[in-house]
């Protein structure tokens, strides 16, 4: 066996003993028995050792060596034992009342609800006249009203909180997990903390000043504070791969151990003058961030990659990594299911094998720089691609572009920022993030640009299926870039097979969905509905000016929808009411949106999503009856509801539009029967030529109304096969008895409508049912009612004895 062989052979054994570490700490934050798992482990290391006195061979050593570091992980679990029971004895679970003091050691997140999380060291619990006094790891929540209380806290501030303690979902590092009812003291942090939440704030106060979005991005490369990141730039970052970018990561750690190690290295200070300078800045760097357990972590990982890339040995790397990764989950065994450490790991040691091998093949096609530059993301890529399909089936076409574009800019954009916020002079650190916001908008640019990129996300498999299916894909794509050697001429073949079957696919469907897609679509369309499966999200278009009322439940069908008909920006969005089936795809249209009219929110989850849309630029109007506005030459008026209307489906915004050239439509969101009945005795109730559908169709119905409006066409958002008999043969027979032509998304697919030049109402389906629909038959004259006789009046009187003219899907049905 060769030297090299050999080494590659002992860097296993450390894997070996961090992959059992990383198991046995999993099992143990999992369930209730950490001690028993503790107990065995440590039997069966003991046991191994007795056997590997007597033979001395290295695999019983190796399991003599994983079993103790597993064990140890365990124990670790088993001495948060007593403070688990000591908050038990207070008997806080089910609803007690609890009084904690406490400090905050982390950053506070906002959840999607708006309510603040963080982590807190309580040091007093009091239930009544019990107090349990220590050092008890605590998850505290604060509700959204309450935020404004937290203005001042940070890392190190002391809180007195009250509210009830309740059980997590998962596994929890915690002891106590609080809801808080009330904020009693809750001041900034002092000392140490408080002089680095101080320079932090200084940097977010000094980017504020700078054009959006490089601005709030310059905090979150420097230190991670991504308070002043806008929506639309953090969805960005997170589409194209680059959201490591944002939160301090290994890359970050690394910049600034690499950029202190070059310029001691320039100053000409020996080796260890330099590591200990490079280590010292990188303690500094971890406490000005905040040493949460996140940063720790990427801090380690830096340190391994700096080390490897140092000694210029793979083998040692694995080596080292394998014993950090032992040491950290030894000492924070619950990071075992963090997929931050995961992936962590995951690209350090890809980093530290593949990288090197990846751009000596790509050498043949290329110069070196531009090899090893591209070797880098490639091979992080590859790694941590699997692992992200758990949590997100889709694939980032453009991630590694994205990465090699923005991470020339990453470096100047971290060391700037990270300067600054330690500058001591207010007019040099407003200079140096100045020069910071040069290379932040660079990285935000490449972010919006590969964002907007048509279907840059394609679709994977989902779980472990999926994450498997991908490795496989990405083992294949990886044996076609490397050297030809050998073993790796076998298998090429079948490398190839795979690489080029997942490109053949992957390629059909993108073109499915930008190309062929759209153009199966009628250019002339004026209203439409999504097909999103139970709910509602219709368009409705004037030149360029585009409109959407509601967004269904699923944010990724709505997008696909919206890409369909080709629409980037909203003028105008109308959420009729805020249940899920309505409002569940809204993070779709964050940011993309001008304005927003809505009705009555009816809980914090409601305004926290009208906050968002909000912070994504969008104005905002709450709904009531004869408001009007213009879309391009549309005009727009609200119906319903009425004043102090209660929130929920009789409370939807019931919406008219009418305009030049445009079949005039109305939209019931989902009203109900006695409301509708109302709405009819309110409002002058027009003939339309469009009616969406209440409520997907129930039965729910007035018939009345659906008379006087006398549509021609009917548009119903349906789910297929869904449990709630939607639509209803009641509604579907009053329909069809007034002449009216049904589109249904369940059977239809999406849908789309317009007026020909002979001003025909035309209806084009995306799927053509089993048989073509028969042109609706002529409806009977009836009398006008007072609506249409002041239309005579005006010479606005429009036929009720028209024809709609039906279109169904296929390239071949347009083209004829």
């Amino acid at each position: 066996m060769s030297v090299r062989a050999a080494l590659v052979r002992r860097s296993l054994r450390p894997v070996v003993v961090a992959l059992t570490t990383w198991a046995a700490a999993a099992v143990a934050v999992s369930v209730p028995a950490a001690a028993a798992v503790c107990g065995g482990l440590a039997a069966v290391s003991l046991i191994a050792g007795a056997v590997f006195l007597r033979g001395r061979r290295a695999v019983l050593g190796v399991v003599v060596v994983a079993a103790a570091c597993g064990a140890a992980a365990a124990g670790t679990v088993t001495t948060v034992a007593p403070l688990r029971a000591t908050v038990a004895a207070l008997q806080v679970d089910g609803g007690r009342h609890l009084v904690v003091e406490a400090t905050a050691v982390g950053r506070l997140a906002v959840a999607d609800s708006g309510d603040v999380w963080f982590d807190a060291v309580a040091t007093d619990i009091a239930a009544g006249r019990e107090h349990a006094r220590g050092r008890f790891p605590a998850r505290i929540g604060v509700p959204a009203a309450q935020r404004p209380a937290l203005a001042d806290v940070g890392p190190g501030s002391p809180l007195v909180v009250a509210g009830t303690a309740f059980v997590p979902d998962g596994p929890e590092r915690a002891v106590l997990v609080l809801r808080v009812a009330d904020v009693s003291r809750a001041t900034a942090p002092t000392g140490l903390w408080g002089w680095f939440e101080d320079l932090r704030d200084g940097l977010v106060a000094s980017a504020r000043g700078l054009p959006e979005p490089g601005a709030g991005l310059v905090p979150g490369l420097a230190v991670g504070d991504t308070s002043g990141l806008d929506p639309a730039t953090e969805r960005a970052m997170t589409a194209t791969s680059l959201s490591h970018l944002t939160a301090v990561s290994g890359a970050n750690c690394a910049i600034v151990v690499g950029a202190v190690f070059a310029l001691l290295a320039l100053c000409g200070a020996p080796r260890g003058v330099r590591v200990v300078g490079a280590a010292t800045a990188l303690a500094a760097f971890v406490i000005l961030v905040t040493p949460e357990p996140s940063v720790v972590r990427a801090a380690t990982m830096a340190v391994v990659a700096m080390i490897a890339v140092a000694l210029g040995r793979p083998a040692v790397g694995v080596a080292v990594l394998s014993a950090a990764v032992t040491i950290v989950l030894i000492v924070d065994p619950w990071t075992s299911l963090s997929l931050g450490f995961a992936l962590s790991a995951a690209a350090t040691g890809a980093l530290l094998t593949l990288a090197r091998p990846l751009a000596a093949g790509l050498e043949r096609w290329m110069p070196r720089s531009l090899a090893l530059a591209l070797a880098v993301p490639t091979s992080a890529q590859l790694a941590c691609g699997p692992l992200i399909i758990l949590i997100d089936p889709h694939v980032p076409l453009l991630g590694i572009g994205a990465n090699l574009l923005a991470d020339v800019a990453a470096a100047p954009a971290t060391i700037a920022g990270a300067l600054a916020c330690i500058a001591p002079f207010p007019w040099l650190r407003d200079g140096l993030v100045a020069v910071a916001w040069v290379p932040a908008a660079w990285i935000a640019a490449v972010a919006h640009t590969g964002a907007g990129a048509a279907e840059q996300e394609l679709p994977w498999l989902e779980g472990v299926p999926g994450a498997v299916a991908l490795a496989g894909v990405g083992a294949a794509t990886a044996l076609l870039l490397l050297r030809p050697g050998r073993r790796v001429r076998r298998w090429r073949p079948v490398a190839a097979l795979v690489v080029a079957l997942t490109v053949g696919v992957s390629a059909g469907h993108t073109a499915v969905r930008t190309v062929a897609g759209p153009l199966t679509l009628p250019t002339a369309w004026s209203a439409a509905m999504c097909d999103v499966g139970q709910g509602d999200a219709t368009l409705w278009r004037s030149g360029n000016a585009v409109a959407l009322v509601d967004t269904g439940p699923d944010a990724e069908l709505l997008t696909s929808c919206l890409g369909r008909f080709g629409v980037d920006r909203l003028d105008l969005l109308v959420l009729t009411h805020f249940d899920l089936d309505h409002v569940g795809g809204s993070a779709a249209v964050v940011g993309r949106v001008d304005r927003v009219l809505h009705g009555p929110p009816a809980d914090g989850r409601d305004e926290s999503l009208l906050r968002r849309l909000a912070d994504g630029g969008a104005a905002m109007h709450r709904a009531a009856i004869g408001d009007a506005g213009v879309v391009g030459d549309t005009r727009w008026t609200v119906l319903w509801p009425v004043e102090a209307q209660e929130p929920g489906n009789d409370a939807s915004v019931v919406v008219e539009v009418t305009g030049p050239g445009f079949p005039r439509m109305v939209l019931l969101g989902d009203l109900g029967k006695r409301p509708q009945a109302a709405l009819g005795r309110r409002v002058d109730v027009p003939h339309v030529r469009i009616v969406k559908v209440s409520h997907h169709g129930s039965a729910d119905q007035d018939p009345d109304l659906y008379r006087r409006l006398a549509p021609e066409v009917a548009f119903i958002g349906v789910g297929a096969d869904n449990t709630y008999g939607h639509p209803t043969a009641t509604l579907l027979s009053t329909l069809a008895s007034l002449g009216t032509t049904t589109g249904r998304t369940d059977v239809d697919g999406h849908l789309a409508a317009w007026l020909d030049e002979q001003d025909r109402l035309v209806l084009w389906r995306d799927r053509a049912p089993g048989d073509t629909p028969p042109e609706p038959r002529r409806r009977a004259p009836h009398a006008p009612v007072a609506s249409e006789r002041r239309r005579h009046a005006r010479g606005e009187h429009e036929s009720s004895l028209r024809r709609t003219r039906t279109v169904s899907e296929g390239v071949g049905r347009l083209g004829e």
